[in-house]
């Protein structure tokens, strides 16, 4: 008896070809749900029965119900090697299913869609695809079955080559059983967002690689991420394999770039997590050469990220040093030939269409657990700071305040960052106490620091801080607000003449 297959796809990719490889070189009858019959009839010219031809039962339920029948499930899980399920199938006339190709409704692509009715969303929850799925997967023994397009054409050599063997469709179950747990999670989830209850956390990520060690040689390391979205969706122009660390600093200077969103220019330049130079400019060579220069010590071997595609007047700037890691939403082609001889540079393309597309939620693992919070990318809102100095800042002044306090929120905490010009001059990290990180950022701002501005990611608890801002030249100071002590630091502000703005709004980064 000639093999058969049970094909119902929703992501038709490549479906064509492996049919026709299936009938006309290997033989196997085909049996199809009502568009997958239709795309093999028309477009691959093959013969084909469908799933209510096969089973005698029309669809139902405006086809909610088609392959939900004994004829379609005691095919696909029978054990051939017993003879009892040998003679349910005679006594029955249910011919034996081969292999199973199923992939499922696009639920996720249907609730990406935030207006989405509820019952449009339903209507796209597979019912009859993850029975398939999970039979021919539990029946792997006897029956292959494929969920994706780039199994495919693995499958057919397999075939060409005797078959695939017991470790094959043991890999091929297993990838099955992925692919509706993701789902199932999928369905569950978005099910608690509309009810707003608390579940579980569901991943269901798949690895994209192994990564060469983690945060140092001795440490073991996996990427696991969804290629549609976020960086699972980048695409590396040329450069070493991203190690672990290279990952961490790309995400935080996205993340910090993020906060300068066209026409204007801005460049970010990273290290270990932290930025130690961000600019502004008229174009992307000037506002790359400014954040360089803003320290240019601690850029060398850094990550660079910048808001608009790189052009060869900014690829020249990095040419021209080394850094690990270059992202931006476009490469031209005159920047990609200025850095193709420096065949270890990192250089990645992510647009702005994947990066709105990833999920906001962080997650952070602690010894035996995970802790989830919605990232700290809530656009900046000047409507609701307060100038609680006697001092007021004019519209230059404001812009040069917002900049500093985009640029704060993205470095450890505590977090000091002077800045003049839409230019960082020094920024103080990751420090046990804020005058500390005072401390730090204006020593490395140095003479610079007359006529700039002071942004702190919390409160001030006493007005030290002010008086250190006040012996360096500092104009003005922008910070949450909130201490029991608040006003000894406006009157500090107030006793030299400096602009001080609470925002309301804090920026811890741990």
């Amino acid at each position: 008896m000639a093999p058969t297959a049970l094909l119902s796809v929703s992501d038709k990719t490549g479906l064509v070809h492996l049919a026709t490889a299936l009938q006309r070189r290997h033989g196997f009858r085909l049996i199809c749900s009502g568009g997958t019959a239709q795309l093999l009839r028309q477009d691959g010219g093959l013969t084909v029965t469908t799933v209510a031809e096969h089973t005698g039962a029309p669809e139902i339920l405006n086809g909610r119900v088609k392959t939900l029948h004994p004829r379609i499930h005691g095919g696909i899980l029978a054990e051939r090697h017993k003879p009892e399920h040998r003679e349910d199938l005679q006594r029955q006339g249910i011919p034996t299913i081969d292999l199973v190709v199923v992939n499922l409704y696009p639920f996720e692509a249907t609730v990406a869609d935030a207006t989405v009715a509820w019952e449009q969303a339903v209507e796209v929850i597979d019912i009859g695809g993850p029975a398939m799925l999970r039979a021919a997967a539990k029946n792997h023994a006897h029956v292959s079955v494929l969920t994706a397009p780039s199994q495919y054409e693995p499958f057919l050599e397999a075939l060409a080559a005797g078959g695939p063997d017991l470790q094959q469709r043991r890999r091929l179950a297993l990838a099955a059983f992925r692919h509706s747990a993701h789902y199932d999670a999928a369905v569950s989830q978005w099910f608690g967002a509309q009810l707003e209850e608390s579940e579980p956390l569901q991943l269901t990520l798949p690895r994209r690689q192994r990564l060469r060690y983690g945060e140092n040689p001795h440490q073991s390391a996996l990427w696991y991420g969804d290629s549609r979205a976020g960086w699972g969706a980048a695409r590396q122009l040329q450069g070493k394999q991203l190690s672990f660390n290279n990952l961490l600093d790309l995400d935080a200077a996205l993340a910090s770039v993020q906060d300068f969103p066209p026409p204007q220019a801005a460049a970010v330049v990273v290290k270990h997590t932290n930025p130690c130079g961000v600019a502004t400019g008229v174009d992307p060579a000037t506002a790359l050469q400014r954040a360089l220069a803003a320290d240019a010590v601690s850029a060398f071997g850094s990550v660079v990220a910048v808001n608009q595609p790189l052009d060869a007047a900014a690829a020249a700037q990095l040419a021209a040093i080394f850094v690990e890691c270059v992202v931006a939403p476009g490469v031209s082609a005159e920047a990609l030939a200025c850095l193709a001889p420096k065949p270890n540079l990192r250089l990645l393309v992510l647009e702005q269409a994947a990066v709105a597309g990833a999920s906001g939620q962080q997650l952070r693992t602690i010894l035996g657990g995970v802790l989830v919070q919605q990232r700290d990318q809530q656009p900046v809102d000047r409507s609701t700071w307060q100038v609680v100095s006697t001092a007021q800042p004019d519209a230059t002044l404001l812009a040069e305040l917002d900049f500093a306090w985009r640029v704060v929120r993205h470095v450890r905490s505590n977090a000091i960052v002077v800045s003049k010009d839409q230019q960082t001059l020094g920024i103080g990290a990751g420090q046990m106490n804020r005058v500390g990180a005072a401390e730090l950022a204006l020593a490395a701002a140095g003479e610079n620091t007359h006529g700039a501005v002071l942004a702190s990611d919390g409160f001030f608890p006493f007005s030290d801080t002010v008086q250190l801002a006040a012996n360096a030249g500092i104009r003005a100071l922008i910070q949450p607000g909130g201490s029991k002590r608040d006003e000894d630091s406006i009157a500090a502000c107030n006793a030299h003449g400096l602009v001080m703005i609470c925002t309301g709004r804090r920026h811890f980064l741990h």
